[in-house]
Parts: structure tokens; sequence; C-alpha cells
């Protein structure tokens, strides 16, 4: 690396560090300002929050406008692209705070548009999550309680982490509890999705029940002429090749609490837009499984026949 016009660092005042913030941007390639203020929030728990604010001018010659908040400090940028708006934001809230791009080491990556999931110290999950969407663009995670159980003193509860067409479900004694664990098997599952610790899985587009009508493709149409009512019908295959089909994901989730008749309980999520989520019971798992998928399937059926 060339070291032409290199000066070797010397101590400086807070109102030297306010002045020369920017410039450390610059001559630090490894960092950008967006990379070194998430760093900030990750250390502090204060994510930063970027908003489109404007985007006007001609196709060729686009303006954007990005404001950036980050705990009390609220700050704008404006550029050529997105990013660039983004990155004159980021680095005016930098300058506000003081901060240097020496003074947080926690490693992050953004600029190959990818995520790393871990920190120094213990990985913040749900945090992780929350900037992903937000970076990405995506809807923000959502953790529903599924089940509370056990005694007052010794409470289990069940959370589900959804991110676009993603769930996991995770156990613990507190609902923060539960939720932080939902987030972490969500990373790795991002991970995994990815090859490597660096989360750049993007979703599918959501399918929309409008494209589920105008669709003449075999399974949908199958699925429109005949009767939902065969007995021994495998709808779970039935399902999977209606989803690879029309581009959705199913996933099903077990109920731990069996009902008043003592049958397995299950929900089947489509990723549809919205989110499709149906009941099913049966006397074991796979029963209970293949009832929601039977319900999935007569819901898309009358969702898709409706002009």
């Amino acid at each position: 690396m060339s070291q032409e016009g290199f000066q070797p660092p010397a101590l400086k005042t807070s109102a030297d560090t306010s002045l020369d913030t920017q410039d450390s941007q610059r001559t630090n390639p490894a960092k950008t300002p967006i990379q070194v203020l998430h760093e900030y929030g990750t250390k502090t728990g204060n994510f930063p929050v970027y908003v489109m604010e404007k985007a006007e001018g001609e196709a060729h010659q686009p303006s954007f406008v990005f404001s950036v908040k980050i705990g009390e400090v609220n700050c704008t940028g404006q550029g050529p692209s997105k990013k660039a708006a983004k990155h004159q934001a980021a680095e005016a809230a930098l300058n506000i705070l003081q901060i240097d791009a020496g003074t947080v080491n926690i490693p992050v990556k953004t600029e190959s548009n990818g995520v790393v999931a871990e920190t120094n110290n213990h990985p913040n999950s749900v945090g992780i999550l929350q900037e992903l969407a937000l970076q990405r663009g995506w809807r923000l995670p959502e953790y529903t309680v599924l089940m509370e159980a056990g005694p007052p003193h010794k409470r289990e509860f069940t959370v589900t982490c959804r991110m676009e067409s993603l769930s996991e479900k995770a156990i613990g004694n507190s609902k923060k509890a539960a939720k932080k664990a939902a987030a972490e098997k969500m990373v790795s599952k991002l991970q995994s999705l990815s090859g490597c610790s660096e989360i750049t899985w993007t979703p599918k587009p959501s399918v929309r029940f409008e494209n589920l009508r105008n669709s003449s493709a075999e399974n949908i149409s199958l699925l429109r002429r005949n009767p939902l009512s065969i007995p021994n019908t495998d709808y779970i295959q039935m399902m999977l090749e209606l989803s690879k089909e029309q581009g959705f994901e199913v996933t099903y989730f077990d109920i731990d609490e069996l009902t008043v008749n003592g049958q397995y309980q299950c929900l089947a999520e489509l990723s549809t837009s919205p989110v499709t989520v149906c009941h099913g019971t049966g006397i074991s798992c796979s029963n209970a499984h293949n009832d929601a998928a039977h319900s999935a399937l007569q819901y898309i059926k009358i969702m898709a026949s409706t002009k």
C-alpha cells in the first residue's frame, strides 16, 4: 500500500478529532462512514435508522436525500445515489458524535452487500436482524408469542421470528429470552443459506394473490378444477408442488399443546403477500401437517378462483 502523504498519528484534542473525522474516514479505506456508525450503534445499543426523505431529478441525473437517526442525533445527507446520500448522512452524524474510525473495533461488512453476524463479544441477534432489514429494505422481523406454558415460577414461552419468507421458533424462560433465541436461530439460518458467516441471502419476491388468480400453470389449474375431498390424499406433497410452481415457501410449526380431544396441532405458514397461516389437527404430527396443508390449499383455491 502506498505511504505517500502519510503522517504518523499525533495526540489530538476533541476539537481536532471533530475536524479530522471526515479525513480519517477517507484515509482508512477498510471502513466507510456507514460501517463506522453501525459499529458505534452495535457498541452502544442505538442502531442507526436511515430514511429516504426525497428522490428527485432526471433519470440520468438523480438526487437523493437520506436522513439518519442514532440516539438523539438526526442528520441528513444528499448524493447522486442512495448509497452516496446515506454515506453523507452517516458522515455528518460521525462529525457530531466526534467518532474516529479507530475508536470502534467491531467488524462489520456492508460494502459487499453482506452483513457479518458476529461481534467481538456476544452477537446481538435481535439488533443484527433489525439492521439487516433496514439496510436491505426488507420488512422488519416480526416476533410472535405462540404459547405460554408451565407454572408461574417456571414459565416457558415459545416465540416465532419471521423475516421475509423465513421463520424460526425458540423457547425461553421469558419472552425476551425466547425472542433472543429465535433471533439467534434466524441469524444461523441466514448464514446457512448464504453459505458463510456473511449474510448475502436475498428473499424471493412475495407472491400476491392476484398472481395466483392470473396464473394458468398446471398445479394451480388442477387445484381450481378438482375437489379437495379425496380420502388419503397427500396434501403436503400437493402443497409442495404448488409452492414450487408459484414461487412461495411453506413452513410448518408444531404446537406443543394438544387439543382438548388430545390431538396434535400444527400451523402452516405460506410466504404469500399477505402471509397466510392455516391451522391443522390430527392423531399424529404428520396428520396435523397434512390437515394444515389441506386447509391452506382450500384457502388458496378460494382466493385463486375469486375474480
